[in-house]
């Protein structure tokens, strides 16, 4: 583009409409636009995406994308690059488009954002990152998104959030970060929010929340806390939405809500079902006066008290409970009746009542038995705070706001001392400590993350975390270490997340696990663990994720795995395993995650995911070398299946997988399919996909390089003409591309308007 008519453009698209030119209206701005994109359209788009000049917008799904394109035009509006590989989003990334209001990121394996990754984007109003696999979020990692509205984070693996990670997002109304791995929320970690209205942190692990976690967020209306860990309600963290008229926590492990616990004064939806909830306070809710509709269905609620302080209240829903319509249920009946609140549910007990509803009951019917409810759960007793004393050591940043300290990258020989008692975020990276001497942190009875990644670590001594009864998070990455001792963790029972990547470990660290009762998240990879043995991985029956990638395995024991039952991920891309590991897959019936990426796997034979078929939902199986698969590999695996990816293999066909019908990736890019009439019933499968699926013809000569779904070598087939209008009418493909073009934009508004 001429540089006077790219900064032609640029001025009047900056301009408020009142200073445009009254000779160039909006029309005459579009149509500069146009031809502006027009003119340059052929030489800016880079090679495998698609630009759509009049819109502004750029399509590059699902390709082979290994970096940002530098060919984007500058004046692009909506850049989508699902489904690419891009590991690091780099420093900058998208200075060659200023213009940028919609970033869609999703699915493109990106694991870090380094600082000043989006900066120069402050037009940015959308910023989807969901289905990655980022861990950690920095200060820095989102500078430069003032005009950032929604950012999108689902699917990640999150496990913590460092204070001010979200303090440049002034315009933000929407934060999502539903499944996730956080398990602890510090205070102030949403510093900066001022305008967020809906906060969504469902489906993640967490237990622990700061007392001012929720402070700075004066404009919340929605927050989502269901499908979590949480023990207690957290009534002190939820007193600081005033403004917040919905709360989710279902589906929490809460047993009890205490007297006045939650006080939240516009709050006008409470959801607390499927939660172990036995007993409610009469008084529980008397500081949340406005609220409405109460939802306490699938609990172990025998009854319920008269409510207090809820004059607003119209619907109590009860469903699923296991309540006992006696004498003891009367007080709630009449005060039903009193307060005009409608209640859902039905009597379990006595047996003459059982399977009435509440409000077909009359107080004569309700009478005593022997029939006692147990006895109101104690609400734990609040633990006094540690009273701060000690000042922050010298050459050290502490900042008491954030309960925060650091001292990265300050050449410290030893560990330092002295910190303030609060303290829950700790930040030592960078220093050349080689050990970690016993009692190394003394007093930190609130540390819940500690940072020691590039300290040149070869030794933890027996005894190196004692007194860290909160510690949840441990970084040990980048360091020397080759064994570890058990009694290095002795005092730090509440470890949920342990970082030993890039470390020199020859085999999995065994025994350290039976003190680690909380463990959820175990890293080991870029180690070079040579096999996984019986016995390895004894005592962490907690353990959920479970990173392997990048190490030197050839063998996994049939029992190695059999202590860790709950497993839902295991990732052991980039090791040397010549074949899949089926023997030790039984025995973990929730494992929805399995990536066997870069192994050198060149046969799949019979049943080979069959232990798993009944939870696995996203298999990897690409850049293998894969030569061939068994027709009847994926016997067992079916609707469940979201992802599968099979790309960059040496196979020429694949099984029928007719019945994935729940696929939203397909990925079978880089695989020389030879497109004779054994590959029909491909053909057609993935014809009648509404996936991009890369698939390709390396076989015979005349079909070479063409898409599968377009090669006419399938027209000399038997059984070609079944279905063959439906397959090539065009236009009923034009018509179906339409209706599905329509869904999906459909479905990306609504997720944007939520």
């Amino acid at each position: 583009m001429h540089g006077s008519l790219a900064s032609l453009l640029a001025l009047l698209l900056s301009l408020p409409q009142s200073q445009v030119p009254s000779n160039m209206g909006p029309s005459w701005v579009l149509l500069l636009l146009a031809v502006a994109l027009r003119a340059t359209a052929a030489a800016r788009c880079p090679a495998p995406c698609v630009c759509d000049n009049l819109r502004a917008h750029v399509l590059c799904l699902n390709g082979s994308l290994t970096a940002i394109p530098d060919t984007i035009p500058e004046l692009t509006r909506e850049l989508d690059l699902r489904g690419n590989s891009f590991m690091v989003i780099p420093a900058r990334a998208f200075l060659a488009t200023p213009y940028l209001t919609h970033l869609d990121l999703q699915r493109c394996k990106v694991e870090r954002l380094e600082e000043g990754a989006f900066r120069g984007l402050g037009r940015l109003v959308y910023l989807n990152l969901a289905s990655n696999g980022i861990a950690l979020l920095y200060q820095e990692s989102l500078d430069g998104l003032s005009s950032l509205q929604q950012l999108i984070l689902e699917g990640n693996r999150i496990e913590e959030i460092q204070p001010g990670a979200f303090g440049h997002l002034g315009s933000l109304t929407v934060l999502d970060l539903r499944a996730n791995a956080l398990v602890y929320l510090p205070d102030m970690v949403f510093q900066g929010l001022q305008v967020l209205r809906w906060l969504r942190l469902s489906h993640n692990a967490l237990h622990v929340l700061g007392s001012e976690a929720f402070a700075a967020l004066p404009a919340l209306r929605r927050l989502s806390l269901d499908h979590n860990e949480l023990q207690a309600l957290p009534g002190e963290a939820l007193a600081r939405l005033d403004g917040a008229t919905w709360l989710d926590l279902g589906h929490n492990p809460i047993t009890y809500v205490a007297e006045e616990a939650l006080a939240m004064a516009s709050l006008r939806h409470l959801f607390l079902d499927h939660a172990s909830l036995q007993d409610v306070a009469p008084d529980a809710f008397a500081r949340s006066p406005q609220l409405r509709i109460l939802d306490l269905r699938e609990n172990q609620l025998q009854g319920l008290p008269p409510l207090a302080g809820v004059v607003g209240l119209v619907r109590v829903s009860l469903d699923g409970n296991p309540l006992l319509c006696s004498c003891l249920l009367r007080p709630f009946h009449k005060w039903l009746a009193r307060a005009r609140v409608h209640a859902e549910g039905a009597c379990a007990a006595p047996p003459t009542l059982r399977g009435r509803s509440l409000d077909s009951l009359k107080s004569p019917e309700m009478r005593c038995s022997r029939l006692r409810p147990p006895p109101s759960p104690m609400a734990p007793p609040e633990q006094p705070r540690a009273a701060t004393k000690r000042q922050c050591p010298m050459g050290c940043v502490c900042s008491p706001d954030f309960h925060h300290g650091s001292c990265e990258n300050r050449n410290l020989q030893e560990i330092p001392r002295d910190f303030p008692e609060d303290t829950r975020l700790l930040d030592l990276r960078r220093n050349p400590f080689r050990t970690v001497p016993p009692d190394a942190f003394p007093g930190l009875k609130e540390l819940v993350s500690l940072h020691l990644q590039r300290c040149s670590i070869r030794v933890l001594h027996p005894g190196a975390l004692r007194g860290l009864e909160s510690l949840v998070y441990l970084y040990l990455t980048d360091n020397h270490l080759s064994t570890l001792a058990a009694a290095a963790f002795e005092g730090a029972p509440q470890l949920a997340y342990l970082d030993l990547d890039h470390n020199a470990f020859t085999r999995v660290p065994a025994g350290i696990f039976r003190l680690l009762p909380n463990l959820i998240s175990l890293h080991l990879q870029h180690n070079a663990i040579g096999e996984l043995a019986e016995g390895d991985l004894a005592g962490a029956r907690g353990l959920r994720w479970l990173y392997l990638a990048g190490n030197a395995i050839r063998h996994i024991a049939p029992a190695a795995l059999a202590p860790i039952r709950m497993l839902e991920k295991l990732q052991l891309e980039g090791n040397l395993l010549s074949e899949v590991p089926t023997a030790a897959l039984w025995g973990l019936p929730a494992l929805s995650e399995l990536k066997l990426s870069r192994n050198p796997i060149k046969h799949i034979g019979d049943s080979v995911f069959l232990p798993v078929a009944s939870s696995l939902q996203h298999l990897y199986l690409d850049n293998m070398g894969l030569e061939w698969i068994s027709p009847h590999a994926f016997t067992g695996l079916g609707p469940k299946i979201r992802s599968l990816y099979l790309e960059s293999n040496k196979m020429s066909n694949i099984p029928d997988m007719s019945n994935f019908t729940g696929l939203e990736i397909l990925n079978l890019q880089d695989v020389p399919f030879h497109c004779d009439c054994q590959l029909l019933p491909l053909r057609r499968w993935i014809s009648k996909l509404n996936l991009r699926v890369g698939a390709t013809c390396g076989s015979p000569a005349e079909a070479k390089g063409l898409k599968v779904k377009l090669s006419t070598t399938f027209q000399t087939c038997p059984g070609w003409g079944q279905g063959k209008a439906g397959e090539n009418n065009p236009n009923k493909t034009k018509a179906a591309s339409k209706s599905s073009k329509k869904k999906r934009s459909g479905k990306i508004s609504s997720q944007r308007l939520q």
